[in-house]
């Protein structure tokens, strides 16, 4: 249990309104060792990005954590005020967003911001700071770092700035990474670049990574773990082998479907029938019940959940052989 970098336990997000409360995030269940990457993949309105701010302590008002925990390293951290998660957030959690121009200011240098970050996280010189900076820039893979560090963002590539962005995360040596959409503005070459800059790093450092997407494919290069999400609730968690090639759910099944093959010739991909449920739209029993060819009576009426393990389907049918 050492290893556990992140423990979410039992985490519920709301959003009280004028028409009642809605369910964001219901009832989620998370682990993350050191050194370990998992994906947490599903539809836009999954709760993918909402569970991810959460973690951040970023949740926008009136967005409230209302049930469960978050632990870093044993350190319960949801329950922290704004002051104190500040602490956490930048030292001990760093993040990566889908969109580098939000995370770096147009109007400073690179280096400057990079070495204010270090100053802010640890006891180093200025001095030190700006070489640990461009230590970091040569180690995300920016070139000509000497001449480099004085830029300003717009002189660089979308990668390029994204490298500067990983670099800022990495700033105070973080023990977890929540990486939300890190890829997707981004052509797929240098998607292949980012993702595989991400598991380097993770295997060098030892850092434990959050990576957020709605991209399987993505998931399945980079990942060692995987948890599909739809509506909200978790469908599906294990391991990306078993996932990618034996899907339980099916709806993981139908992500996977969606997924082009290299080996053979389709005339046309597969797709999920319908759509996401509003929030306040949310069907009782399997919230993918209204899409799902498989679907029984028990799929209306009964919540099915992932077992305490923390791996497997929340579906009624996984137990009468392969959906795929």
């Amino acid at each position: 249990m050492n290893d556990i970098v992140l423990d979410v336990r039992n985490l519920r997000v709301e959003f009280p309104t004028r028409r009642g409360v809605l369910t964001a995030v219901d009832d989620i269940s998370l682990q993350i060792r050191r050194g370990e990457i998992l994906g947490v993949v599903g539809e836009s309105g999954a709760g993918k990005s909402m569970t991810g701010m959460s973690i951040l302590g970023l949740l926008e008002p009136p967005g409230r954590i209302a049930a469960g925990s978050i632990h870093l390293s044993g350190d319960r951290i949801d329950n922290l005020d704004d002051r104190a998660m500040q602490s956490v957030r930048g030292r001990r959690i760093g993040a990566i967003f889908q969109d580098p121009l939000t995370s770096l200011n147009p109007l400073f240098r690179i280096g400057d911001q990079l070495t204010e970050t270090i100053l802010l996280h640890t006891r180093l010189t200025k001095a030190q700071a700006r070489e640990r900076a461009m230590d970091l820039m040569r180690e995300v893979g920016i070139p000509a770092v000497e001449e480099r560090i004085d830029n300003y963002p717009h002189q660089f590539s979308g990668g390029m700035r994204q490298r500067i962005v990983i670099a800022l995360a990495l700033c105070a040596e973080p023990e977890l990474i929540v990486a939300d959409e890190p890829t997707t503005a981004l052509d797929v070459s240098i998607q292949a670049q980012i993702t595989a800059l991400l598991k380097r790093l993770c295997r060098e450092r030892g850092t434990a990574v959050m990576l957020v997407t709605h991209d399987m494919g993505v998931i399945a290069e980079t990942a060692d773990r995987v948890a599909v999400m739809y509506a909200g609730r978790l469908a599906e968690v294990g391991r990306v082998d078993d996932v990618v090639r034996r899907p339980q759910h099916p709806y993981t099944a139908g992500l996977m479907g969606s997924i082009p093959s290299l080996r053979k010739d389709v005339a046309e991909l597969r797709m999920i029938p319908g759509s996401m449920p509003r929030l306040d739209a949310i069907p009782a029993g399997c919230a993918f019940n209204p899409r799902c060819t498989h679907s029984g009576p028990r799929c209306h009426q009964e919540i099915p959940r992932i077992g305490v393990e923390q791996s497997g389907a929340a579906c009624w049918l996984q137990t009468q052989g392969d959906v795929a």
